[in-house]
């Protein structure tokens, strides 16, 4: 196997417990060099955990780890100088300036010090943070203090990026900036290891994606792939008004082929392998009392995969989403 064979990341059984609490059990997966992998799932899913491991930050409990082809599984520490490390919540010093940050990571990395200020200004460039560059990082938004400590963990060039939940908290116009960096440095050739609990983030900017639930992989593909499982499927929802009982139970019981979940308050969704007929729903729905607003076909999503293979309903996510916009944890 010749080095551009060689997995990026390859774990195989990776366990952890806390205490009584299993974080992770089994997990297996390989991330190809030059690859922008996901691990896509709820908080509290092992997502945080697993990067922890993988950047030598806390120790397994089980199975190996080997990154770009070195053993870790030992040593956690063997390949940190391969790595970009960006954890969920910002390592970085409030009373330097991004300047300072910068050139100081830079400094625990190794760089000279002419090397280091030149990266440090380059990136501060890239990221739109050069009028920023001398004020202190207490000062930053959410969103700058989050592109400053994605321009860390890169000030070193490395070849693997670690990216914990890169966008939870921050403003929309933010996130969409930095899912642009993300890409770039992709595109660039840096393989990319992602954890996210935003399905619509893992869907642009993952070429495979694992789902992890309960310290589980329980899924594990392409994009397209997982696509393909909604094909052939057709998807109606239903806004509706004065649903007084179990609307979705009668629907059901009326039309066993059916699928049928309430997706937001007045909002139901009714999936089948079979073209959906919308009269008869309506006329059901109607006679159970409800007024229907409005009916419309839609295209199923990544979401929608995620539900069906998880059992976790997509407003769940939603709401892990809002309470992170929130600040309230992540």
């Amino acid at each position: 196997m010749t080095d551009s064979d060689t997995p990026a990341i390859a774990v195989s059984g990776l366990a952890k417990r806390f205490g009584e609490v299993t974080a992770l059990e089994a997990v297996t997966f390989e991330a190809r060099r030059g690859e922008l992998f996901g691990l896509l799932g709820p908080n509290g899913a092992g997502k945080t955990t697993t990067i922890n491991i993988l950047t030598g930050l806390t120790r397994t409990g089980g199975g190996s780890v080997r990154v770009a082809g070195i053993d870790c599984t030992a040593n956690p520490k063997a390949a940190q100088h391969l790595m970009g490390i960006v954890p969920d919540d910002s390592n970085l010093y409030p009373e330097l300036t991004g300047f300072e940050n910068l050139c100081f990571c830079g400094a625990l990395y190794g760089m000279r010090r002419r090397n280091r200020e030149a990266r440090a200004s380059e990136l501060l460039e890239a990221f739109g943070l050069s009028e920023a560059a001398d004020r202190k990082f207490s000062g930053y938004s959410k969103g700058m203090k989050r592109k400053l400590t994605i321009a860390a963990g890169i000030i070193h060039d490395p070849s693997i990026l670690f990216l914990d939940e890169p966008t939870t908290g921050i403003d929309v116009a933010s996130a969409r900036q930095i899912r642009r960096l993300i890409a770039g440095l992709n595109r660039g050739g840096t393989t990319i290891l992602l954890t996210t609990h935003y399905i619509e983030e893992a869907q642009r900017l993952c070429g495979r994606i694992a789902f992890i639930v309960q310290g589980r992989i329980v899924r594990l593909d392409s994009v397209e792939n997982l696509m393909r499982e909604t094909q052939g499927h057709d998807m109606v929802e239903f806004a509706i008004s004065n649903n007084g009982g179990d609307l979705c139970g009668k629907v059901r019981e009326a039309f066993p082929r059916l699928q049928c979940q309430e997706i937001s308050p007045g909002v139901l969704r009714v999936e089948s392998a079979e073209p959906v007929r919308v009269g008869p729903l309506v006329r059901l729905m109607e006679d159970e009392g409800a007024e229907v607003f409005e009916a419309r076909k839609i295209r199923p999503s990544l979401e929608d995969v995620f539900v069906h293979i998880t059992g976790i309903e997509a407003n769940v996510m939603k709401q892990e989403q809002e309470k992170a916009g929130r600040g309230d944890g992540a």
